[in-house]
């Protein structure tokens, strides 16, 4: 199965961008799977974060896939250029467009995996639809916006229904979660059915945040491996 593999997403939102190249370095070498890319544009949701511009110079740095989450109103906008600068895969919220088959279906027809986000007030249902266009279903596990949030507890029974869900429909996409991720949750969030853990400030403001990769790895692997 497509999902079968953990898989460890630092989020560069939390990172230190005076010395961003360090920082990636750093989480290349604790093993990160992916780079996860936060850009915000003020409007969907209360922050401002990163561009076009940066996404093509991170792909200059690494040669992890990016995952580029794009918090932005009318996504499908800008869905081309972030490929062009470089994305590997791109997440669009359902709540941000009222395209949301259209805009998956151009990530993919871009030639890059396509990813649907659900914000915590939002029912996975509403994804119903386009399960055969995601590779990736994100589970937002606060409200979007800002690093360094407190995780709403009530995200572990929505990844629970997100596996259902693909259970049910016999899909192959991965379930990612995002905020408030630390080796405090994620062996739950990995029995709940998680596959990619996005994890900022528990990883880049750790004294040592290639050790927090493993870390997070180790415990996410073990309860894995005792799941039924």
């Amino acid at each position: 199965m497509s999902y079968a593999k953990i898989e460890i997403a630092p989020s560069i939102l939390a990172a230190n961008f005076a010395c961003l190249g360090d920082e990636i370095r750093a989480v290349e070498e604790g093993g990160a799977d992916v780079i996860h890319v936060d850009v915000m544009d003020g409007r969907f949701v209360p922050n401002i974060s990163i561009g076009i511009p940066v996404v093509a110079s991170l792909r200059k740095a690494t040669s992890l896939p990016l995952d580029v989450h794009l918090m932005i109103d009318r996504p499908e906008t800008y869905i081309e250029e972030f490929v062009r600068a470089g994305a590997d895969r791109v997440l669009v919220h359902q709540e941000a467009t009222a395209h949301l088959d259209r805009a998956l279906s151009l990530i993919r027809e871009l030639g890059v995996q396509a990813g649907a986000v659900i914000n915590p007030a939002t029912p996975v249902v509403m994804l119903t639809d386009v399960l055969d266009k995601v590779d990736t279903v994100l589970v937002m596990s606060v409200n979007p916006g800002f690093g360094g949030q407190k995780f709403i507890p009530g995200s572990i029974e929505k990844i629970r229904q997100v596996k259902q869900l693909r259970a049910r429909y016999n899909a192959t996409f991965r379930i990612e979660v995002d905020g408030g991720v630390d080796t405090a949750n994620v062996a739950e969030l990995a029995q709940a059915g998680t596959n990619t853990f996005v994890a900022g400030t528990s990883i880049f403001h750790t004294p040592d945040p290639a050790g927090a990769v493993r870390e997070m790895r180790k415990l996410a692997t073990e309860a894995l491996s005792q799941r039924v």
